[in-house]
């Protein structure tokens, strides 16, 4: 049975780790689209937006709700796979081990 101290240890080992892939989150991009791709959205895996691409076929005045609509889209599905990303790379940190959401260490 480990003593406290190596819990301890274990614990700031588990810490630095988890910081590490957090700040990582910053350098995985991925791509949201909606409208079949008419509008893009990339973004960090810790959901800053880095660009947006709308196709020159929405830029018609008439079509200005339309391409709202669809940047809106594009903005979460980028979100949902940034999150998808950032739980894929703390998961590979924990070894599977789910943590709550905003689960903070050390204790």
């Amino acid at each position: 049975m480990p003593n406290l101290d190596d819990l301890m240890k274990m614990a700031q080992e588990a810490q630095a780790k988890l910081m590490q892939a957090n700040e990582g989150l910053d350098k995985v991009e991925v791509t949201g689209a909606s409208g079949g791709g008419l509008v893009k959205v990339r973004a960090t895996a810790k959901g800053r937006i880095l660009g947006v691409e709308i196709d020159e076929s929405l830029l018609q005045p008439n079509e200005k709700q339309m391409v709202e609509d669809l940047v809106a889209a594009a903005i979460n599905d980028a979100r949902a796979k940034a999150d998808e990303a950032a739980q894929g790379a703390m998961s590979d940190v924990t070894g599977g081990l789910q943590l709550p959401p905003g689960f903070k260490m050390p204790f």
